[in-house]
């Protein structure tokens, strides 16, 4: 059997906090353990900034229906890593394969991080995602992975787990990839409240009735024939590929076919959306060529066919 030993040590080198927790060099379950790979998944317990870790117990010691560790390490919600095993965990079970990680004992493939969160209405923190790029990053160039070899527990699971929710997983790959490249990768958010950054016709309305929205609240407006978009304005560094994330609160009642508008280097193209789905979560729409300057780069468009209110609200650039 396998063991990790050096997690700890390579956490710390990548920046990321870390606790550990009893003997976690030889606290581990029966079986063969060779990871190839890093598991993402969430807990389904709810954090806050007051009860950062309330799943900690029982990722070390288990529950009666599965022994513990159920994890290599916990993420808390101030982001830190609770170590809890250098060896295999019950947190995969049988994988049906995903990307480069072959179906089998997913236990023995992967190395799991339990990020603490509910994952049905609270989403994971910045802090949380952060820390989990920076540590699977570091994990798997120790590994001499790729960022491919970074893995949902929905994309592997056999039994229809979720986990972890409200995340885009290639977007999660593509950060890691970032991160694996060296440096910090420049990211940046616009929202419909953004001052200066955002600008709409009197035609779009504001409503706060989705708790699936960023931030405090987002607009929207009925689809017609004619274009009459919202912009957000960027500032981007220097010409180069950016990927573009958009969120959306989601409801059944939306818009089937919303266009998004992104000014390329090569002119304007346009990504539909169904935002009756998927919301509450940043959705890639792509990665594109945008021109280095502070200028309008993406749009949500009112020019759709489809019955429903067109909404804008959060847009995000990252350099790729």
């Amino acid at each position: 059997m396998a063991t990790i030993p050096w997690l700890v040590d390579v956490l710390r080198g990548a920046g990321v906090q870390v606790v550990t927790h009893g003997d976690w060099l030889n606290r581990m379950r029966p079986g063969d353990f060779n990871p190839i790979g890093v598991l993402w998944h969430h807990t389904a317990a709810t954090s806050s900034a007051t009860n950062p870790h309330p799943a900690l117990n029982i990722c070390i010691n288990g529950r009666s229906d599965l022994p513990g560790p159920l994890c290599q390490a916990l993420v808390d919600y101030h982001g830190v890593f609770h170590v809890i095993s250098a060896g295999r965990c019950n947190h995969a079970g049988v994988s049906r394969g995903s990307g480069p990680i072959p179906a089998g004992d997913g236990n023995t493939l992967m190395i799991g991080w339990e990020i603490d969160y509910n994952g049905v209405n609270q989403e994971m923190t910045a802090a949380q995602y952060n820390a989990s790029i920076a540590a699977t990053a570091a994990v798997l160039k120790r590994l001499g992975k790729d960022a491919s070899y970074a893995r949902g527990h929905r994309e592997t699971s056999t039994t229809g787990k979720i986990d972890p929710s409200f995340i885009d997983l290639n977007s999660m790959r593509a950060d890691v990839a970032a991160k694996m490249a060296g440096g910090s990768t420049w990211s940046a958010v616009v929202d419909n409240s953004t001052a200066g950054r955002f600008t709409a016709s009197a035609n779009w309305g504001t409503s706060s009735y989705s708790a699936q929205r960023y931030g405090t609240d987002y607009r929207f407006a009925d689809p017609v024939a004619a274009s009459d978009a919202a912009w957000y304005k960027f500032n981007v560094p220097a010409t180069a590929n950016y990927r573009v994330d958009a969120w959306w609160p989601a409801v059944s009642g939306y818009n089937s076919a919303t266009p998004y508008i992104v000014s390329t280097t090569t002119g304007n193209r346009t990504i539909i959306v169904d935002q009756r789905v998927t919301g509450g979560q940043w959705r890639s729409l792509g990665t594109f060529t945008l021109p280095a300057g502070d200028a309008n780069r993406v749009a949500v468009s009112r020019w759709s066919s489809a019955p429903g209110l067109v909404i804008a609200d959060a847009v995000r650039l990252t350099r790729v």
